[in-house]
């Protein structure tokens, strides 16, 4: 079994100022990534960055992210089962953003657990992994 790293529980490593690496202490073992989302999320909170310094701080640490993690694309697979997540709690009248669905929908294809700092939506997903830290 894998994991991957939701976008918050990466946004926690750079607001208290750790290692990325911390986020596999103990797990070395086992196959790891974050989802291309993940990235795109983070390339935003670049661009949107109030100062030129945080834009330059941020970008860094992005670099490091995709240059660290393993960055998992989105493919068939993944897209059947996020239509099917989709259809199935829109049915129900659960919403949840798309960014997360495909991150589930990802974790999902793959057999992997998603460690995230906010399970909100993710619990709302029947099926699907979850570790909190």
């Amino acid at each position: 079994m894998g994991v991957i790293f939701d976008t918050s529980e990466i946004i926690a490593i750079e607001r208290n100022r750790q290692y990325i690496e911390a986020l596999i202490q103990g797990r070395e073992d086992e196959p790891f990534g974050v989802s291309v989302i993940t990235v795109a999320e983070l390339l935003h909170g670049v661009e949107r960055a109030d100062t030129e310094a945080r834009k330059v701080t941020r970008q860094a640490f992005v670099e490091k992210v995709i240059e660290f993690f393993p960055v998992i694309d989105l493919d068939m697979t993944t897209a059947r089962i996020y239509a099917k997540l989709w259809a199935t709690l829109s049915g129900k009248g659960i919403i949840v953003g798309a960014h997360d669905l495909i991150i589930a929908a990802t974790a999902i294809a793959l057999d992997y657990t998603i460690v995230t700092a906010n399970t909100r939506d993710f619990e709302k997903i029947e099926g699907l992994r979850i570790e909190k830290r």
